[in-house]
């Protein structure tokens, strides 16, 4: 099936800005509100209702695809981001303790990719629930030297590359078998099959890319079904862990030029890849995406991003783009 045959049969929104909101509980006559104050100040294409699955529980979230009268200049997006940020102040002392969170977000009409699309994700708090380095760690007894190095790379004392080189070498003279035996313990985020399964069927590539390490990641990315990877090779000699990387690392900078040579390889425009990520060494993929997405991120990176997506399932996403979302076939 093509493409364009494929995103036929999966009634994506109708082209418009898409606007969405998504919380545990939303209120029905606040919707309402909502589309008919957007329906007064343009022409609602479309507006939709789906429920989400978390690791807490579940979600509900509504999307439009609506085109605004002035939505020619950057007043239409604003005017949205305004009217669901006022629902989601309204709607924030109603979530139940567990699940507070209220996530929203504007794609503009004029920001939203036509044709052939391409996602790049982060892997580690990511496409996955956990972060590598640290399963390793606690294989080799070094869980807080690991956290120390991490609060010292978070506080600005080390970039990315020393405070990688220094977290691995506390793996050093582990046996080789801790890498199947962590590989047991990595889950996907919640709906990132989902995800990958909606761009897969449009015939849109998916890659990840990530700080983390190969030997993690190949066995993950041939499960997901992705159509690339890229991260660290954790060095070994005989069968055990030496503590070291082989080859470049793949930090901020090498992830942004990864997702341009992809993006040149595949024959898709930068303006319609979406990168996906939750912090700083994903800060310049982002910026180089055509739609940066912080899912579930530090604020640095939120605060740079095109769409934030606050709850952890990753179905958010697509449903964002305006993508209609698409289960998992069961034979997979």
């Amino acid at each position: 099936m093509s493409a364009a045959t494929a995103a036929e049969t999966a009634q994506d929104l109708p082209t418009g800005t898409v606007a969405m909101i998504a919380a545990a509980e939303l209120d029905p006559a606040l919707m309402r509100s909502l589309t008919a104050e957007f329906a007064r100040r343009g022409t609602v294409h479309a507006a939709q209702a789906e429920s989400f699955a978390t690791p807490s529980s579940g979600i509900q979230a509504v999307r439009w695809s609506v085109t605004l009268d002035d939505s020619d200049d950057d007043f239409g997006s604003q005017f949205l981001v305004s009217l669901l940020e006022d629902a989601a102040e309204q709607l924030r002392g109603r979530q139940p303790s567990d699940n507070p969170e209220v996530t929203t977000t504007v794609l503009s009409v004029h920001h939203r990719p036509t044709g052939q699309m391409m996602l790049v994700m982060d892997v580690d708090s990511t496409l996955i629930d956990q972060e590598v380095i640290d399963l390793l760690a606690a294989h080799a007894g070094k869980e807080a030297e690991v956290a120390e190095v991490t609060e010292r790379a978070m506080r600005g004392e080390l970039d990315f590359s020393e405070s990688l080189h220094a977290r691995v070498a506390v793996l050093q003279d582990l046996p080789e078998q801790v890498l199947q035996q962590t590989l047991l313990k990595v889950t996907p985020t919640e709906g990132a099959p989902q995800l990958l399964e909606t761009f897969r069927r449009r015939g849109y590539p998916a890659f990840a890319v990530s700080g983390g390490f190969e030997q993690i990641l190949q066995p993950l990315a041939e499960q997901l079904g992705l159509t690339g990877y890229r991260a660290n090779i954790l060095e070994l000699r005989d069968r055990k862990l030496t503590g070291k990387v082989t080859g470049q690392v793949v930090d901020r900078a090498v992830k942004r030029e990864q997702l341009k040579h992809w993006a040149l390889d595949s024959g898709v425009p930068v303006s319609n890849v979406v990168a996906v990520g939750d912090g700083a060494n994903d800060l310049d993929m982002l910026g180089a995406a055509g739609v940066g997405v912080a899912f579930c991120a530090k604020p640095a990176l939120a605060e740079q991003a095109d769409l934030v997506i606050s709850h952890r399932n990753m179905q958010l996403i697509s449903y964002a783009l305006g993508l209609t979302p698409l289960e998992v076939p069961a034979h997979r």
